[in-house]
């Protein structure tokens, strides 16, 4: 990007004059992407942005209360954390299919976000941290769509909003970290691992259930955390685990088991349009290999060695 403070400074006055004394209301998932459009939309319009922190059973570890706290104490803004794991969960019963997953999860958002809207009141405008990424893999030719995006291409039909407002759309995940160095944010929000719309429900193969899903959330905790001891956050760009639905043989306590596979995924990136995987040191690898192969129901950790392309970064 050559001028951030030149980009920053049109897009408030763009959101200015499209909200007007409107209201907006915004998905709040604790992602760079929706965090830094927060930051940005909350700097145009103030009070006049209310954001939906949707718990869906589908965050990281500990990220609900997380992104709550942070956003109410250090930006004093306008949230709604709303407690949807359960019915999130009978919605994806019994779906295993990627496309399938995402779409539900997508079109389940926006009916959250408007039954909150119609309680605050009137709510004009839809705002969403979709970035330009999004928009290549969510061709609008459906026979060229890589995967739907919930802020892309997976919404529904009808909408009761006005408009959306996606003030990040034409910009790269490097460029929007950018933005919000620039707008002041702390350096742990910018940098914050990148995350999908649909949440873990991308990461877990398969049927999502509670258990399956707890499972991965203290996995992935486990490697991001060895990630930020060997203090490789700021050179990966992107580091996640996944379910990956396998079951193979094991033993612990010197007893035969059959437990999930479970893969690790880490890139280097400058647009995340294209990425290479990760060299990882051995020794970090194998210690994270070592904590979570302590985990009831893991047999096996493997690692992704994949480039995108011909690999997506996400494994759905």
């Amino acid at each position: 990007m050559e001028n951030v403070k030149e980009f920053i400074t049109e897009q408030l006055k763009e959101i200015q004059e499209k909200v007007g004394n409107g209201k907006v209301l915004l998905g709040l998932s604790g992602g760079v992407d929706s965090s830094v459009c927060a930051v940005l939309i909350n700097q145009a319009i103030g009070a006049n942005l209310t954001c939906i922190l949707v718990d869906h059973g589908l965050m990281r570890k500990n990220e609900a209360d997380e992104v709550e706290k942070m956003f109410k104490e250090q930006y004093n803004m306008n949230i709604i954390k709303v407690d949807a794991e359960d019915r999130f969960l009978q919605k994806l019963a019994g779906v295993t299919e990627p496309e399938q997953k995402r779409k539900i999860i997508g079109e389940e958002f926006i009916r959250v976000f408007e039954e909150e809207g119609k309680k605050i009141g009137a709510v004009d405008f839809l705002a969403q941290g979709t970035i330009y990424p999004d928009i290549i893999e969510s061709k609008t030719d459906k026979n060229k769509v890589i995967k739907s995006h919930h802020n892309v291409g997976g919404l529904p039909d009808v909408i009761d909003f006005k408009e959306l407002i996606e003030p990040l759309k034409t910009l790269y995940k490097n460029e929007v970290r950018e933005v919000g160095i620039a707008l002041g944010m702390p350096e742990d929000l910018v940098f914050r691992q990148p995350f999908p719309g649909p949440g873990i429900g991308v990461r877990v193969i398969g049927e999502l259930t509670k258990v399956r899903l707890d499972l991965l959330r203290e996995v992935d905790y486990i490697f991001r955390e060895e990630v930020k001891n060997a203090g490789l956050m700021k050179d990966i760009n992107q580091y996640f685990a996944i379910l990956t639905g396998l079951r193979t043989v094991g033993v612990k306590n010197n007893e035969r088991t059959y437990d999930e596979v479970i893969a690790l995924r880490a890139v280097v990136t400058i647009d995340f349009v294209h990425a290479k995987w990760a060299k990882i040191p051995l020794e970090v690898l194998a210690k994270v290999s070592e904590k979570i192969t302590k985990l009831d129901g893991v047999s096996r950790v493997v690692y992704d060695i994949t480039d995108k392309p011909t690999s997506t970064i996400e494994w759905e």
